[in-house]
């Protein structure tokens, strides 16, 4: 394998303006949008017909690596199922970000609605500083967390 990095994580969303306004909040910001219409190599290279879509890749500037997402509102086929009701099933369950304030971000997160999942924790590790780390959710159930180390 020659793998070099990781490029992006996608994340669905139902609304992609709402959606795009909460990522923004987080920091993130709009660096490529990407066409709605699928071609036909695009589609098979996802193993579907055709699709059309709202998207648009989003970075936090100035992370390293680069913290990038893929923020897709599927229109055609649309699926609104929830996401993972709990963070056990299997596949990718959550997007951890390193935050250097964390008192503040939930303080933010909170005034401005947002679900915590819960309180923040500690986490003790035996090779490097602890960290504290907090679970919230997207407009869609998406679960974010907040990772400090202290």
């Amino acid at each position: 394998m020659n793998i070099k990095g990781m490029v992006h994580v996608n994340i669905n969303c139902s609304d992609f303006e709402r959606s795009r306004a909460f990522y923004e909040k987080l920091g993130f910001e709009v660096l490529l949008v990407a066409p709605e219409d699928s071609t036909s190599s695009t589609a098979g290279a996802m193993g579907m017909e055709e699709y059309q879509i709202k998207a648009a890749i989003m970075v936090i500037r100035g992370t390293r690596p680069p913290v990038v997402i893929d923020l897709i509102e599927w229109r055609t086929p649309r699926d609104l199922e929830p996401p993972f009701a709990q963070l056990n099933h299997l596949g990718i369950a959550r997007l951890a970000l390193s935050t250097s304030d964390m008192d503040a971000d939930l303080a933010e997160l909170r005034a401005a609605g947002v679900e915590i999942v819960g309180e923040p924790a500690t986490v003790e590790w035996d090779d490097r500083p602890n960290s504290r780390f907090v679970c919230f959710k997207d407009p869609d159930g998406t679960v974010l967390e907040l990772l400090e180390d202290v």
